[in-house]
């Protein structure tokens, strides 16, 4: 694949619902490798942010906040069999989406599950269901109704999405070089079986953005590479964590959910105030947020192995998120305000000087140790690849892109998770985008260099268990 294959071409109706960092940065994308129109796409948003790109691409802007009371009676003009819509917006229900796109016959695609305005902080919500576990669970109720419909494709951005199936290769990769059988599965039980028999305990999403502004953030100024309301969004939910098979210490703060796949627990904490340490190359060790994201919770499902009701396998996998050092400023800042948000808010595109987003999947516990497999993408050459992009929005929008070709080339799939999707496809599409593609292993375990100043309370047995992660 070179910048300019066109790898299919669309003659319907795309609508673009928000058009903030991903949409902006996305849009050319789609122009690029889908073979579509500009007076084909829609884009249907509830700010004037982005007006001037959209105008510069020739492409029609409408703003208009999409709401509970009036989503059906605008969309329904500009949506039937066959037309796409492209979901990045933020306060607007997921689920209420792709249940109007299954009854008018036209594909979806989202990168996160969303729900309608004040969904994630709504106090008259127990945390469990303000969680993305229950989002997740409602989204998939739908899956048996819509069974051979038009494909909904959810939560397919960089995470979750991507490292889905990054998470694939590098089981592959694993397997390889420790001499394993190294034919691809075929299904999820061949998966889960593979990831069980390499011994892979923990996968964290292991993300460090090191990108760096001239302008510095200001007192009561959230910035961050990408959106702001959707981190605080995330940032606010509970800790949300796969919980795996080989855990022996239950969090004093943990729950489990009384429904559902029963794959993950949370904390009663928001995500954006709890820590762990993981590892990536170029940082090394480092404590990241663990931010709630669907991935935890899909990744650990879909890799489960059962005996009967037994559950015989499953990994821990959690994100672990250094977010660039203005964005960690603002979370500092906001957990003092409460979880109030700041009076302004700055996305970091053209003022950025320098860094790199590096964003894999790290897999820990087999013979190997550790193994972190993802993409180490720079802003300067993020910006040289596709304009109204950055580091961090480009290994997204790339993602969202793959996913939409994905779904064009198979339009009858109903409603599926990245899990569940042709890992190959995917990386052939999003690989020029990705910077360098890297895999490398290391030593390192969350009990390196651990009570040197205090004594701590590890479990010195197993390295691999979620409380010698947690900084407390």
């Amino acid at each position: 694949m070179t910048l300019d294959t066109k790898h299919i071409t669309f003659t319907g109706r795309m609508v673009i619902v928000g058009f903030g960092s991903i949409g902006q940065g996305v849009l050319p994308l789609i122009l690029r490798h889908i073979g579509i129109t500009k007076d084909q796409i829609t884009i249907v948003t509830a700010e004037e942010r982005g007006h001037a790109e959209a105008d510069e691409l020739g492409v029609k802007f409408i703003n208009l906040p999409l709401t509970k009371e009036n989503y059906v009676q605008v969309l329904e003009p500009m949506l039937g069999k066959g037309d796409f819509l492209v979901n990045l917006s933020v306060d607007v229900s997921s689920v209420a989406l792709f249940e109007f796109c299954h009854k008018v016959g036209a594909l979806y695609i989202d990168t996160c599950v969303e729900p309608w305005a004040g969904g994630y902080t709504d106090p008259s919500l127990s945390p469990s269901l303000r969680s993305n576990y229950a989002l997740r669970e409602t989204a998939l109720s739908h899956r048996a109704a819509y069974e051979g419909g038009p494909t909904a494709v959810l939560t397919h951005g960089a995470n979750p999405g991507l490292v889905s199936h990054f998470v694939k290769q590098a089981l592959l990769n694993v397997a390889a070089d420790i001499g394993e059988s190294t034919e691809v599965p075929k299904d999820r039980a061949g998966w889960g079986a593979l990831a069980a028999k390499l011994g892979v305990k923990v996968i964290h999403i292991a993300e460090r953005d090191t990108q760096v502004s001239n302008e510095p953030k200001k007192v009561g100024e959230f910035v961050n590479t990408w959106s702001i309301d959707g981190f605080v969004g995330e940032g606010c939910q509970p800790t949300e964590l796969g919980w795996g098979s080989h855990e022996k210490h239950f969090p004093v703060d943990g729950r489990r959910h009384e429904f559902g796949c029963d794959a993950a627990i949370y904390l009663m904490r928001p995500g954006a105030s709890t820590r762990v340490r993981t590892w990536t190359p170029l940082e090394g060790p480092f404590h990241g947020f663990l931010i709630t994201h669907s991935e935890a919770i899909s990744i650990a499902d879909y890799y489960t192995q059962r005996d009967g009701n037994h559950v015989t396998y499953r990994p821990t996998v959690h994100y672990a998120y250094h977010p660039c050092d203005d964005a960690v400023k603002s979370v500092h800042e906001l957990a003092g305000k409460n979880w109030y948000m700041q009076p302004s808010q700055r996305l970091m595109m053209h003022e950025i000087v320098s860094g790199t987003d590096e964003l894999g999947v790290l897999l820990m516990g087999h013979k190997k140790g550790i193994y972190w497999f993802g993409s180490r993408l720079g802003i300067d050459e993020a910006r040289a690849l596709v304009p109204y992009n950055n580091a961090t929005s480009l290994q997204v929008t790339v993602a969202v892109l793959a996913g939409i070709i994905w779904a064009l080339e198979n339009p009858n799939r109903g409603i599926v998770e990245p899990d569940e999707i042709d890992f190959q496809r995917i990386l052939e599409i999003a690989k020029p985008y990705l910077g360098e593609l890297v895999g490398a292993y290391g030593d390192w375990t969350p009990l390196q260099d651990r009570e040197r100043l205090f004594p701590e309370d590890i479990d010195h047995d197993d390295p691999w268990q979620f409380k010698n992660f947690r900084v407390v």
